[in-house]
This record gives structure tokens, sequence and C-alpha cells, in this order.
């Protein structure tokens, strides 16, 4: 006799997974400090990152920036 539990499986479609999951997501990140500002923002499974900063020293001026993006 198999006493090995029974599990139940079945198909769901990308629309059920995203509302049991809790539907599409966006969300928005800023930070700043003394010379630099970035902002991060996620929509769905899309991920972009973007940075701008720059510096004043005794021998010039440096900037820079940059973009990220990331498909979860």
């Amino acid at each position: 006799m198999n006493h090995a539990p029974r599990v139940e499986t079945a198909e769901l479609a990308d629309a059920e997974l995203d509302a049991l999951a809790g539907g599409t997501h966006v969300a928005v990140g800023l930070h700043a400090a003394p010379g630099s500002l970035g902002v991060h923002v996620e929509a769905g499974d899309l991920a972009v990152s973007a940075g701008l900063g720059a510096a004043v020293s005794p021998s010039g001026l440096t900037a820079d920036g940059h973009v990220h993006t990331t498909m979860y």
C-alpha cells in the first residue's frame, strides 16, 4: 500500500499568477547626496537604475553617469 501523500497540480495562466502574487508592481526609489543623484525604477519584470555624479578637487572636475537595466 502506498502511504505517500497525494498532491494535486494545476496549470495557471500568467494573469492568474500575477493575481496570486499581488499583480504587477511599480516601485520608484530616489537617492541624493552632495555631488550625486540616483534613481531606481521597477515595473513588472524590468528594472532601470541611473545615476549622475560630480566631484571637484584641486586637480580638476570629474563627472560620471550610468544606466543599468535588468530583466527578471
